[in-house]
């Protein structure tokens, strides 16, 4: 067996009766002395969850799976810890006395190096079976990490294909830029996620860079009030067995286009001004929108939309893909939503600052 830790909400149930393996980062000890850091993925499936028989827990269906997770999350890895058949499990190794030794035979093996020179690891365990398309008309995409996988890959493409061309920016007055954090699901409160003040960091080296001895005192700051944030993260689409559990008059569907979020609680980012330039540089390019409104007997989550926002001030729309089975091992989307979000980032890169300018606040 191999202990692991929960992250965030997931939908733990999920997790088990499927084929596993691990995926992450290992430090290894070099031949010179010094330390390098790679990135390791185990394709082939080590482990796994089972469930309990039917015939062991008799009313499971009646009363609900409801598992520990300190003592039935488990997986299994092996019978024999020393199945390995390893030459060198007999030597004393400090990895192998804080990790399973079977584990780190195959970590070695997958690095093809020393069991010893692997001084440091931090691993996620991950589903082996690959994403694919699904449905009866090749709709859907059915796939781990679609939260926040999905919009992360429409912002970053859609951000190079905006600058492909040599005039593409020959008229840009903004900073076009996209930033990708970790650790939302769990607050933000890391090095790499959006409660740090990496991205904001960044913003005034490039206004120092760009400016001009003119821009005077401030420049920064006048720079993040004409900025415009898009908080990307995945949305609840409407699921057609519980569709109690959405506000009658707010149904978001999988493949007709981003939903817009919001919350009078502040929850979500986004007011009527954001909205607004959100929505008209879709309807420039003949784009559907959607808008979300969570109902008032149930809790709303929330974005870094609300954390990035109030740190410096910067005008903020909260929107996402719409989804299905959220925080399960295996979630869904439509394939046409990927593309019209796709087109919608570009369209924002491109049009936005000419639509901005057209707009007076008081």
């Amino acid at each position: 067996m191999v202990n692991v830790q929960t992250y965030g909400g997931g939908l733990w149930h999920t997790w088990f009766d499927r084929d596993l393996s691990v995926a992450g980062r290992v430090i290894l000890r070099g031949s010179d002395g010094s330390f390098l850091h790679k990135l390791v993925k185990v394709k082939r499936p080590v482990l796994r969850v089972p469930t309990l028989a039917i015939h062991l827990d008799r009313t499971v269906n009646k009363d609900g799976f409801k598992p520990n997770l300190e003592t039935h999350l488990i997986p299994l890895l092996a019978m024999n810890e020393d199945s390995s058949g390893s030459k060198e499990k007999d030597k004393p190794s400090s990895s192998k006395a804080a990790h399973h030794p079977l584990l780190m035979q195959v970590l070695s093996n997958e690095l093809s190096c020393g069991i010893d020179d692997i001084v440091s690891i931090e691993l996620n365990v991950c589903d082996t079976q690959p994403s694919c398309l699904g449905g009866g008309n090749d709709e859907f995409i059915f796939s781990g990490r679609l939260d926040n996988l999905a919009s992360s890959y429409c912002a970053l493409r859609a951000l190079i294909d905006s600058t492909r061309s040599p005039t593409e920016l020959s008229s840009e007055q903004s900073i076009r830029m996209v930033a990708l954090f970790d650790n939302e699901e769990v607050g933000s409160n890391s090095v790499q996620g959006a409660g740090a003040p990496t991205m904001f960091q960044a913003m005034r080296r490039i206004v120092k860079c760009l400016g001009h001895e003119s821009s005077g005192e401030g420049a920064f700051d006048r720079a993040i009030r004409q900025s415009f944030l898009v908080s990307a993260d995945m949305a609840h689409g409407v699921h057609p067995n519980y569709m109690d559990k959405h506000e009658e008059h707010h149904l978001p569907e999988l493949q007709k286009g981003l939903v817009i979020k919001h919350n009078a609680n502040q929850r979500y980012a986004t007011s009527g001004v954001t909205a607004f330039l959100f929505k008209e540089v879709a309807n420039m390019h003949n784009l559907p929108t959607q808008e979300f409104v969570v109902r008032n007997d149930m809790g709303c989550g929330s974005t870094i939309g609300p954390i990035l926002a109030s740190g410096v001030g910067i005008r903020t729309v909260d929107c996402g893909i719409a989804q299905l089975s959220m925080h399960s091992v295996r979630e869904i989307c439509g394939k046409e939503d990927i593309d019209i979000a796709y087109k919608h980032f570009k369209a924002f890169y491109r049009t936005f600052s000419s639509v901005d300018r057209k707009l007076n606040v008081d």
